[in-house]
């Protein structure tokens, strides 16, 4: 398969400390063993490489002793152990490392927020660096591909997405099945690891009832209704799919609660091909109603890669007026606000709402649309 070099691997080395833990997160599937492995197969470090779902790592592992961690090590004094949440108080032993094990550094991967913070949590404060990693970017398209291939790729990454295993298929068909058998077989499997999930198929139909509405607020308690739940249930489930990488949650940008929309909030997928193979629509955008979701759930998520990847401090929102006037995503970094408006059809570009104009009159306000998107995305 070919390989997409990513965009942390610039500052891998400056990531990966001595007497730290580097956490690697991310969905499975996106990439994280794969970097692992060139970044091992070109260090001249000697390094241990554990897998946490083998059982035998638990075993090792379980022996809570300086001497034992010692002796697993040798002479290296460079640990990896890949999907680390799955070993059974990870984060106690890797405190344990840390502290004891003079110069050690440690890379530990995990495909759950919710799994790897509890396990980590607590013992780790201060001793870890956390990175992401998410489906391929097109900032690291950009290492690959010309500006006609972009462009002509678009469609595509709008439909099926940009998992990098996508990329070794040729046929529409065959990245199809590619999508239904990463739904089935890890998106499944990590919802259906949580204890006390006793309803997966509430869950699936939850995400479904998400996919059509992107670029929509989201009533938790229409949700619980269509899906014959209480609303904290909807809110627990959410709140899963967030944590094992699937959906992102934006709130509502508000300084003025009686003339804006302040307690609400939307919610995309961090990849288009998921939300497109869960609604069971991969059609070309000439068959299809909802390319303006599709274009702002694409935006969405390639800004959040691009904000990650270059390290931007950011906290990002939607807004709306009362009387309806809104704005797709607003960015407060720096002490400035940044307003943007995403648009399929050049045609249909319009300026900012009068409403947003009058309340941020100093923020800067730009629409996105095919022809300047690469600017705002990489």
């Amino acid at each position: 398969m070919k390989y997409f070099e990513r965009e942390i691997e610039k500052g891998f080395d400056k990531f990966l400390q001595p007497n730290k833990v580097l956490v690697l997160m991310g969905a499975r599937r996106v990439g994280k063993t794969e970097l692992l492995k060139k970044r091992l197969s070109e260090t001249k470090e000697p390094y241990l490489l554990l897998n946490g779902e083998d059982a035998t790592t638990a075993s090792v592992l379980s022996n809570r002793s300086v001497e034992n961690y010692k002796r697993l090590l040798g002479d290296k004094k460079l640990l990896v152990i890949d999907e680390a949440q799955t070993v059974p108080e990870i984060g106690k032993i890797l405190k344990l490392m840390v502290d004891e094990i003079e110069g050690i550094k440690i890379i530990a991967t995990g495909s759950s927020v919710f799994d790897l913070e509890n396990e980590l949590g607590e013992p780790l404060t201060g001793r870890d660096i956390t990175v992401r990693l998410f489906p391929l970017s097109q900032i690291e398209f950009n290492k690959q591909e010309n500006l006609i291939e972009t462009k002509g790729r678009l469609e595509e990454r709008l439909i099926l997405g940009s998992y990098p295993e996508l990329q070794q298929y040729t046929g529409w068909d065959d990245k199809v099945k590619y999508l239904e058998r990463l739904i089935s077989s890890y998106l499944i499997h990590d919802i259906l690891a949580f204890e006390k999930l006793k309803k997966p198929d509430k869950i699936i139909s939850l995400l479904r009832l998400i996919a059509f509405q992107i670029g929509g607020e989201v009533s938790l308690p229409e949700l619980g209704q269509k899906l014959g739940i209480d609303k904290n249930t909807v809110e627990r489930y959410l709140d899963l799919l967030a944590k094992v990488f699937v959906i992102y949650k934006v709130d509502a940008y508000s300084m003025n609660p009686r003339k804006e929309i302040s307690k609400s909030s939307r919610w995309y997928f961090y990849d288009n091909g998921i939300r497109n193979a869960l609604i069971a629509n991969v059609n070309t955008l000439e068959l299809r109603n909802d390319q303006g979701q599709l274009w702002e759930n694409y935006l969405v998520t390639e800004r959040l890669k691009y904000q990650s990847y270059k390290g931007m401090l950011v906290n990002n929102y939607f807004w709306r007026s009362y009387s309806q006037q809104e704005v797709d995503w607003v960015e407060e970094r720096e002490g400035k606000i940044y307003g943007f408006e995403f648009k399929w059809n050049p045609n249909k570009v319009k300026g900012a709402p009068s409403a947003w104009k009058t309340l941020y009159p100093e923020a800067e306000f730009i629409t996105i649309h095919p022809d300047n998107y690469l600017d705002f995305i990489s």
